[in-house]
């Protein structure tokens, strides 16, 4: 093949292909959805509503429910498929016809649905960083407002104004979509909701390490010490057992070396999380995944050596 030929056919490529192979292209949404996380005018709004967030008479055991932490891992993305899939389901049998009433009915359980979803969407915003929680107050207004127009759609078509009920739904769907499209960019690209944690086990290698001269760690005290790129919690007790877990909280990345121990349990300082030293499980949110623990023993030359403890 000719030089030529083959500089044609690479200038035919489409030119959005060959911006991004280039590195010179950027996605239309990428930047304006990355700005949310930076507009500081929403901080006042962001105070606000996440000190009524945090005021709701709820138990400890209540948000635990609420975040997911029974489950696993958040609630929120597994509710809001409810309102969704109804909606989109009532948008299709809208250019449908004869299917007014399972239209209506679609609607109304997208109502009814999105409620519980909104409450754990916003029992999780509530422990966010500000960049996320700035993102976080966009995509719930604009999922509010979708609540809305669905609520206003289904009232009209209960009153028998069918057309204006179509419409109002269409514009919920399309608010619905937009909220969607940020939750997802609050998800993926700033990592709200992911277990920070998860790395761990890809970076500390198999079988026993090093940390450093166990009386170099203060008795009945948590310190901090690192194992490769991974930091530790060390926790020497009283009775002479070490505790070590993987030091960034699962939640958010709080250092749980700078938190609160009682009763054999450390407290993250950030959100408030709290895991089991003797294992890392979570036994109180709002972190929804355990805590990387360490089995320990020392050395003859009084070394603290640890191992990752095998799930």
């Amino acid at each position: 093949m000719s030089s030529d030929v083959f500089s044609k056919g690479i200038r035919q490529r489409p030119r959005l292909l060959r911006a991004v192979e280039n590195g010179s292209g950027r996605l239309p949404l990428a930047a304006p959805l990355d700005a949310l996380g930076r507009l500081r005018a929403l901080d006042p709004a962001v105070g606000a509503l996440r000190a009524a967030v945090r005021k709701m008479p709820l138990s400890g055991r209540a948000r635990d429910v609420l975040h997911g932490r029974w489950l696993g891992h958040p609630l929120h993305p597994a509710l809001v498929q409810l309102p969704m899939g109804a909606w989109m389901s009532a948008g299709l049998l809208d250019l449908l016809p004869g299917t007014r009433r399972a239209a209506r009915v679609l609607v109304g359980v997208g109502v009814l649905t999105a409620l519980p979803a909104a409450a754990t969407g916003a029992t999780d915003w509530s422990r966010l960083h500000q960049p996320q929680l700035r993102t976080g107050l966009v995509h719930g207004l604009a999922t509010s407002a979708a609540l809305g127009l669905y609520t206003a759609s289904l009232v009209a078509r209960l009153r028998g104004r069918e057309c204006k009920g179509r419409l109002l739904g269409f514009g919920g769907l399309t608010a619905a979509g937009t909220g969607a499209m940020i939750g997802g960019h609050l998800a993926y690209r700033q990592a709200a909701g992911a277990n920070k944690a998860e790395p761990v086990p890809y970076l500390v290698g198999p079988g026993w390490h090093r940390v450093g001269k166990v009386d170099a760690f203060p008795v009945g005290q948590s310190a901090s010490a690192s194992l490769g790129e991974v930091e530790l919690l060390v926790h020497r007790e009283h009775s002479g057992a070490v505790r070590v877990l993987a030091n960034r909280c699962s939640h958010e990345s709080g250092p749980l070396s700078e938190g609160t121990v009682a009763d054999g349990c450390v407290t993250c300082p950030w959100h408030g999380s709290t895991f089991r030293l003797s294992d890392g499980w979570n036994v109180g949110g709002p972190a929804t995944a355990p805590q990387p623990g360490f089995e320990t023993r020392v050395g003859d030359d009084g070394v603290l050596e640890v191992r990752l403890r095998q799930s």
